[in-house]
């Protein structure tokens, strides 16, 4: 007995020593990137259209022109959610394809009329309104998708994994961000916008390697009856641990992107200052309140509250310099995930938020997502690049973790694909990225396919390692 303490004693001392090590060389790494990127300067090539004009011409109707672009999207993302799903796919990869095939890639190759009137470029007026109101519908649609997903995120269950998912998890997110900042050295020149410094680039292309989709993680999992296995609890805690570390390094990154270097730092001040006092104040007012309303038969003025506080926090981190959903997720994420009116206003919400709001997203994502951008055979080289380097420091990074926490092979294995799965949470990244300014269309273009291509990767990959039950 005293010999296997002694054995498991060590055995942390080594992951905590692997786990420093891991960080100190990585940024090492990354200041090295940065001090050579910033001393070749570039000359990047100027910003391309977002998408194709809108046809002149005509007045529109906003709201028959916002209802019909989304019972589109909603009609074919249905149909295409089915179909991937048969062949053992996550829906998602269906709803994502149903926007970007409405879009310019598509549509507008066949018939840009259709594709005009259907979504119309906002280049234009009054087309300009239309692409507001689905802007504006897309980012309530996030905002409260990102709520649902910190209410789903087990807490409990990640800090009794704590030392694994952390080590492993953050693995997963500085490899992939060290070799997406190396990346940029190659593509900045020529696929960065001209205004963009190299490291705003670099930080940004680092962070857009390092996501990983907890919600649809969870979902493979749930198809396959592993969400309860040893496998499928350390990979939903790394997830967990790996989408909360990623949406505060996004934050900083956003913080960053949108002020002055002056500024900057006030940013990620008020940043952490408002995480600390929503973990130190209002997380013990919340779980009281939900105390006392789990004694009682859940209302929906009880999930209407939960909604309220859900925008306050996405207003307040928009206030800060950060995007809205990192306010959203993170008031979610406070929410004891097992409470009934978490489960409650989750039901409530994620059917109407799934079904209704995110075609709006999927609409913007296909209007700004032109696959004909990609041209010659160096962009498309390009492409297979940062699908490979996304590959690599995904899985590698988590493999290389898993293995020195005493996982077996396969197990670390199927751990780095489920890892490699971005989704929705990738897209929701690169249209704040393209939003900002800090990457262009034709690069934007290209990390669409990288999301898609890794996430619809996943689902063959793991039936060879790990049968479905």
């Amino acid at each position: 007995m005293m010999q296997h303490a002694v054995r498991g004693s060590s055995a942390s001392w080594s992951l905590l020593f692997g786990y420093v090590v891991l960080l100190a060389a990585a940024a090492a790494v990354f200041l090295a990137i940065i001090h050579y990127g910033e001393g070749e300067g570039s000359t990047a090539e100027a910003t391309a259209a977002a998408v194709v004009a809108a046809k002149p011409g005509g007045n529109v109707h906003v709201v028959l022109h916002v209802f019909g672009t989304l019972a589109a999207v909603i009609a074919v993302g249905n149909l295409l959610g089915q179909f991937f799903r048969r062949i053992g796919q996550p829906a998602v990869i269906g709803e994502v394809v149903a926007g970007i095939v409405l879009g310019p890639s598509l549509l507008g190759a066949i018939s840009p009329d259709a594709m005009h009137w259907l979504i119309p470029g906002p280049a234009e007026d009054p087309n300009r309104l239309v692409v507001m109101a689905l802007g504006m519908i897309a980012q309530l649609g996030v905002a409260l998708y990102l709520f649902v997903v910190g209410l789903d995120l087990n807490v409990e269950k990640v800090g009794r994994h704590a030392h694994a998912a952390i080590a492993i998890s953050h693995a997963s997110i500085v490899l992939p961000f060290v070799l997406g900042a190396g990346l940029a050295l190659w593509i900045y020149p020529t696929l960065s916008p001209s205004h963009v410094s190299f490291t705003n680039f670099a930080l940004f292309l680092g962070t857009a390697m390092s996501i990983t989709a907890f919600p649809v993680l969870a979902r493979i999992l749930t198809d396959r009856g592993l969400e309860k296995s040893d496998l499928g609890i350390v990979a939903l805690s790394c997830a967990a641990t790996d989408d909360a570390t990623a949406w505060c390094l996004l934050a900083v990154v956003v913080g960053v992107a949108q002020s002055q270097v002056g500024n900057a730092l006030a940013v990620a001040i008020l940043t952490v200052a408002y995480v600390v006092f929503m973990i130190l104040v209002v997380r013990p007012i919340l779980r009281r309140w939900i105390a006392r309303c789990d004694s009682l038969p859940v209302s929906p003025s009880h999930v209407s509250i939960l909604v309220v506080g859900a925008l306050f926090s996405a207003l307040t981190t928009e206030a800060i310099g950060i995007h809205a959903a990192f306010g959203a997720f993170l008031f979610g994420a406070l929410i004891p995930h097992d409470s009934e009116v978490a489960r409650r206003a989750a039901e409530s919400l994620r059917m109407i938020v799934t079904v209704v709001f995110l075609p709006a997203f999927f609409a913007i994502t296909g209007m700004n997502t032109e696959i004909g951008l990609i041209s010659g055979v160096e962009d498309w080289l390009i492409c297979m690049v940062i699908i490979l380097v996304a590959t690599l420091g995904k899985v590698g990074g988590t493999m290389i973790a898993s293995r020195f926490a005493g996982l077996s092979w396969t197990t670390s294995g199927a751990l780095g694909v489920l890892m490699n799965t971005r989704g929705l949470m990738e897209l929701i990244v690169l249209n704040i990225g393209l939003s900002l300014g800090v990457i262009s269309p034709r690069l934007y273009a290209m990390m669409v396919l990288m999301a898609l291509v890794t996430t619809a990767a996943t689902a063959p990959v793991l039936n060879r390692l790990v049968p479905a039950r």
